[in-house]
């Protein structure tokens, strides 16, 4: 996503579908009773500027592999910003090869739903490629949606408790539905959980209210320098419950064991037994080998899930393998996407 990749109560504003994103070099989910915190920033226009080094020959190491999915049911896919797919339909992943079979966009980002700012990463040419290989050639998942999320230390009504931070999940899956584009079909909406390390552009928080809450969401600065894992774990479950009990989407979560365990720890709050996750390690610069599974042909490269979760299980659904947790390759995120677990 962002690199990493990478929100107030819910405000007013256009869903993101209307949106041009906002797009910089790439590194790296109804109204409630309260109202808006501060109004959302939306409705600004910005250009997409692909990364100036993608190209004919890529990055080094980004050479093109032999075309192909595999094993059966596993497509190749992109996420976040644009990316140059091949064909006119069906369309093909660019550089190594095979279908195109999916595309991952932001349905929105706590930072810009709170008027932070906040970058806003949505491709509408890949994901209307990839609509267009699922509807009209059978091919892949189609178009699938995260949610930029947000800590308890950046809920404007912070008060270090459980029970708050699950209602502040809640309010942050009731906007990720209402900004989800209309052209995501796919069942799982992705909690984008980071620590990006990518302030201002993505997020005034280094942490996004992860491990620090701060005097207000916009702020960045720090009032208190600890939140407990178990309160960190009331907004996935607050985030959880209401996407269920409000849609038929499913909860998964985007991250990597180092950065879950960071917030989490290793205890309870850590296990999350029944979300879908998508992971990013242990992903990759190069592009020379291309994943079978959840491993990299020829290597012993492959996925690492947390949460307690590993790729045997059938939650385990995608894998970004190059271009996630700030790895650059030339050209942007790629990912293994499980057609066969998908709900």
């Amino acid at each position: 996503m962002t690199g990493a990749r990478g929100p107030g109560r819910p405000g007013a504003g256009p869903a993101l579908s209307r949106l041009v994103v906002a797009a910089a070099a790439a590194a790296l989910a109804l109204p409630l009773a309260a109202a808006s915190a501060r109004p959302a920033t939306r409705g600004s226009v910005a250009t997409v500027i692909p990364p100036a080094s993608r190209g004919a020959s890529g990055a080094s190491g980004s050479q093109a592999v032999a075309a192909g999915d595999s094993p059966a049911a596993f497509w190749q896919g992109t996420d976040s910003f644009p990316m140059p797919v091949t064909g006119t339909g069906p369309y093909h992943e660019p550089v190594i090869g095979g279908n195109y079979g999916g595309y991952v966009g932001m349905a929105g980002n706590w930072a810009h739903w709170q008027g932070c700012g906040g970058t806003l990463v949505w491709s509408p040419t890949n994901a209307r490629q990839a609509s267009v290989n699922l509807t009209s050639h059978h091919e892949g998942v189609g178009v699938a949606a995260f949610w930029f999320m947000a800590g308890p230390g950046v809920d404007p009504h912070y008060d270090g408790t459980v029970t708050e931070a699950r209602q502040w999940g809640r309010h942050q899956a009731a906007r990720a539905l209402a900004d989800r584009s209309s052209a995501a079909n796919y069942p799982v909406l992705w909690m984008d959980v980071e620590l990006p390390g990518k302030a201002p552009d993505f997020t005034p928080a280094p942490d996004n209210g992860w491990k620090h809450a701060y005097t207000s969401p916009c702020s960045g600065r720090v009032k208190t320098r600890h939140i407990t894992p178990s309160v960190d774990r009331g907004v996935i479950d607050g985030f959880a419950s209401y996407l269920t009990a409000h849609s038929s989407a499913k909860p998964g979560v985007y991250s990597a064991p180092p950065a879950w365990r960071a917030i989490f720890g290793t205890g309870s709050p850590s296990k999350i037994p029944g979300l879908y996750e998508w992971t990013y390690t242990q992903n990759t610069s190069s592009l020379t080998d291309r994943p079978s599974a959840w491993c990299l042909k020829s290597t012993s490269t492959c996925a690492h899930f947390f949460g307690g979760q590993h790729s045997s299980d059938s939650t385990a659904l995608m894998w970004q393998w190059s271009g996630g947790g700030g790895t650059g390759n030339g050209y942007g995120d790629f990912d293994q996407i499980d057609g066969a677990r998908t709900p």
